[in-house]
């Protein structure tokens, strides 16, 4: 995760502006319009502007529901990971800014991971993990070091609720808060449930002439200031109406209530569908180095619902009379940096030549996999080799990246073995997707989430594949010289409906590889760059 691969600078125009450069440094800096990025590996985006502002996102592409942990000078971070495995990646920063994947804390598959709590409590860390599974339920995972090893998931039997959040009150009592206001009591180890749930808190309403998607009072997060404990939730609806998702706040002098609405509520919400960022909500409070107050919470950029919940950065006051605010506005310009710590690496490259290990959890994920399905892949001499499986992308729980980039391109060197198809592919879910994969006489085309077209393939079983994403516009290129000369596939494609207002299921639209059939193929040389 150190240097940087490609120092280019692209245009990222969404109404025009030429490319230009903030100061000097390993990463280079993209303007577009009033949209100012530096750049890092392979040209992606990063927020931290190198002269004392950072620009949103904080971490490009899905992370949804961010959790957040201070552990003395370290923060660690993390997100829902939904059919991702493996899942719960734990990022890693010194200075609230820069951050970078750490290790992976779910292995098994449980079902879709949905918003957890990250706590650190008698020296010893702890996930309370939401799943979306037959039944729903919620899990708890412990571990002694923050890079594991994790215990294995714990079932809490909590069918009903999601998006739990941990709190130890005045009294050292340790609670779940559950969606919808409600609360669950902790043994004191934090390893199951005492009594029954109970109902605590009734949020705050919102006029009913906003355009939302829905009540669904969600993501409550406990935080202890001084004599006051303050319930951060989400209402509104997670995404639907750009204007629907929003932060409200409530206070107590206990953890057992009564709890006081903020008379300022909602703290953060999209008013217009013109502003940078949508949905906002599911927030959290967290100290910088220097001891200042800031938020993260997520977001849909404007216009691109294909990149999911992004995690945003918003700097906090507190006002005279023991409330909070936002400070940071809409969050479309350049923000003063939390201040203090130590600046680490940020972000990670997604270019692979498969050299070492595969990078399982910290990189690459497989979209909804069995239990064996990590004995499917190795590396070696350069190549990642991959174990065919099922027909297609749909039941064949491809490879995919999370890139954060409104345009980028990735290629592969592919070799396939007698009877295995394989290809690259732009993934939402199983049932939505698009790419191109072959076999060794025909092309197989892949778009809205099903096999169309089927021409002939004059590359025989080995060729490299490039697809482009230009901020939505698919373009698909074929090589039979490794890439000396390219040849376009006829057939492009429009992207931007495949997202979660079309789709459900909250994720977000990634670049990967799959191998169907029999036998195995043969990755080599895979380079990602944003454009």
């Amino acid at each position: 995760m150190t240097g940087i691969n490609r120092r280019d600078a692209f245009g990222l125009a969404l109404a025009g502006g030429s490319a230009t450069m903030l100061g000097t440094g390993p990463a280079d800096a993209t303007r577009g319009g009033d949209q100012t990025w530096r750049r890092g590996h392979d040209g992606q985006r990063i927020a931290d502007l190198g002269d004392g502002r950072f620009l949103n996102p904080l971490i490009g592409g899905d992370r949804p529901d961010p959790a957040i942990l201070k552990d003395g000078d370290d923060y660690y971070m993390t997100f829902s990971s939904f059919d991702s495995y493996p899942g719960l990646t734990i990022w890693h920063s010194r200075d609230l800014l820069n951050w970078a994947p750490r290790t992976a804390a779910l292995t098994r598959n449980i079902g879709a991971v949905w918003a957890v709590s990250l706590e650190k409590h008698a020296g010893r860390y702890f996930l309370y993990i939401p799943v979306k599974a037959t039944p729903n339920d919620i899990y708890v995972s412990w571990a002694d070091h923050i890079d594991g090893p994790w215990s294995d998931p714990v079932s809490l039997g909590l069918h009903r609720h999601i998006d739990p959040c941990h709190a130890v009150g005045e009294d050292g009592s340790r609670w779940l808060f559950l969606s919808g206001g409600d609360r669950i009591r902790l043994a004191p180890d934090g390893l199951s449930t005492v009594g029954a749930v109970e109902h605590v808190y009734d949020p705050w309403r919102y006029p009913d002439d906003w355009d939302v998607e829905g009540f669904s009072p969600e993501g409550p997060k406990i935080h202890r200031r001084g004599d006051w404990f303050y319930m951060i939730t989400a209402v509104g609806g997670t995404a639907g109406p750009p204007t629907g998702h929003m932060v409200i706040v409530a206070r107590s002098r206990s953890i057992h209530g009564p709890w006081e609405n903020d008379p300022g509520n909602p703290v953060v919400r999209t008013v217009s569908n013109e502003e940078r960022w949508w949905s906002r909500g599911h927030a959290s409070l967290v100290q910088a180095p220097d001891g200042g107050w800031w938020s993260v919470y997520h977001g849909f950029e404007n216009g691109f619902w294909t990149l999911g919940r992004q995690v945003l950065l918003d700097p906090v006051r507190w006002t005279a009379d023991g409330w909070f605010r936002m400070t940071g506005g809409d969050l479309s310009a350049p923000l003063p940096a939390p201040r203090g710590g130590r600046k680490g690496p940020h972000g990670q490259s997604l270019s692979d030549a498969f050299d070492r290990p595969l990078a399982l959890g910290t990189k690459w994920n497989f979209f909804r996999p069995q239990p064996e399905e990590a004995a499917r892949v190795r590396t070696e001499a350069g190549a990642l080799i991959l174990r065919s499986t099922g027909t297609a992308p749909s039941d064949s729980s491809p490879l995919l990246l999370i890139a954060g980039d409104q345009a980028y391109q990735f290629d592969c060197d592919i070799e396939i073995a007698p009877g295995t198809t394989a290809g690259l592919v732009l993934f939402y879910d199983d049932r939505l997707y698009c790419g191109l994969g072959f076999d060794e006489q025909r092309f197989v085309t892949h778009q809205y989430g099903i096999e169309r077209g089927r021409p002939a393939n004059p590359h025989g079983r080995r060729m490299r594949i490039r697809i482009a994403n230009k901020r939505h516009i698919v373009a698909i290129h074929t090589s039979g010289d490794d890439g000396r000369s390219w040849q376009r596939f006829d057939r492009g494609m429009e992207v931007s409906g495949y997202h979660h207002n079309v789709r459900g299921g909250f994720l977000m639209l990634r670049p990967g590889l799959y191998a169907a059939g029999k036998g195995e193929a043969r990755f080599r040389d895979f380079r990602f760059r944003a454009l």
